[in-house]
Formats: C-alpha cells, structure tokens, sequence
C-alpha cells in the first residue's frame, strides 16, 4: 500500500508541476501576432470655445494665467506659450455643436511649448446620460501640429470604473483662436 501511494503522490506531483507547452506556446503566438484589442471603443467630440472678451454668453473656456507679456483675455503670442486654460467643454456623439451634450469634457490645458504649437491636457470627461454615467480621466502631450494624437486615460468611475485606454485626438474644426472641436477615438484596453 505504501508502493502504491509513493507511485500515486510521484504521478500526481508530476501531474501538477510540468507545464502545459502546447497551451503556453499557442497562447503566446496568439498574441504576439496581434496587437491587445480594446475591450471598448468609443467616439466623441467636444466644443470648446474659448472666452475673448466679446462672447461670454457662449464660451466655454477661459484663459486664467498668462506670461507678464500677455493677459487673460486675448491669446498669448509666441504659440501661445504659458497660456493656462480651464474648460467646461460639451461633449456631443456627433460633430454638430447645438446637438444634445451627452456630458461634459472638464480640466485644463497649457501651451507649454515656445516655437511650436503644443499643449499638455489634463481633464475629464464627465457623463450623465441613459447611454454612460461615471467619468473618464486624460492626461498628456498634446502636440497640436500632428494630425492625430494619443493621450492616457488613467482611470474612470461608474461605467468607466478604473478603465484604462487610449485617446486618440483630432482637431475637427476651429475657427481663429475662439473655437475648436476635437474628434476623441477612446479605446479602453482595462475595463471593470
């Protein structure tokens, strides 16, 4: 009896210590043959329009630091270097300004390059319709001049509860320094 259970516990112990190659082999050519496909994808726009003096009816954005050179009401020169803008954006599903917000893009962005147009961005955007509750949270460079960029998400909550993806920007429009609208591909690649 104790031959047999020595026997027993060997093929057992072996059982469970050697690994399944095939499985493992498999598992990794899978992946390394396509790239990590997002649990969730999505496409929205935000408008924002940034305040000048003349329209505070409807912007959305305002200039609230700017360098001794410049003011808080016009953009600063030099691509807008040390320009400071907070945001309280819509966020439409579809490029049309005056179509109902589904929520609303909130944070601030600064123009942190002198001889190029670039920015950094940190904001969220923050849902309350029948479609998405919660928040999605951003942050990164935003190189303005490329025609697309991506930036992190870092988190989320309610429907987006820790999500973690990718945002890839394009400007859609803009109109002077008053006005622009950005297209924002999220692909989620965490979701909970």
């Amino acid at each position: 009896m104790s031959q047999n259970f020595l026997t027993f516990s060997f093929l057992f112990f072996l059982l469970l210590s050697s690994p399944n190659h095939s499985y493992a082999q498999k598992h990794t050519k899978k992946h390394a043959k396509n790239p990590r496909i997002p649990c969730k994808t999505m496409v929205f726009y935000f408008h924002d329009v940034l305040y000048n003096g003349k329209n505070s009816k409807n912007a959305t954005s305002a200039i609230v630091g700017a360098p001794a050179w410049a003011n808080t009401t016009i953009i600063a020169g030099q691509s807008h270097f040390g320009d400071l803008i907070i945001f309280d954006d819509p966020i439409t599903i579809t490029n049309d300004f005056h179509s109902d917000p589904i929520g609303r893009a909130q944070g601030f962005y600064v123009y942190d390059k002198k001889d190029v147009f670039t920015a950094w961005l940190g904001f969220s955007f923050v849902f309350n319709s029948t479609q998405n509750k919660g928040s999605l949270n951003f942050a990164g460079a935003d190189p303005l001049m490329n025609k697309t960029r991506d930036i992190s998400i870092i988190g989320g909550t309610g429907d987006f509860f820790m999500a973690r993806g990718i945002a890839t920007l394009m400007t859609d429009a803009f109109e002077g320094d008053v006005y622009f609208r950005l297209r924002v591909d999220i692909k989620l690649f965490e979701c909970w």
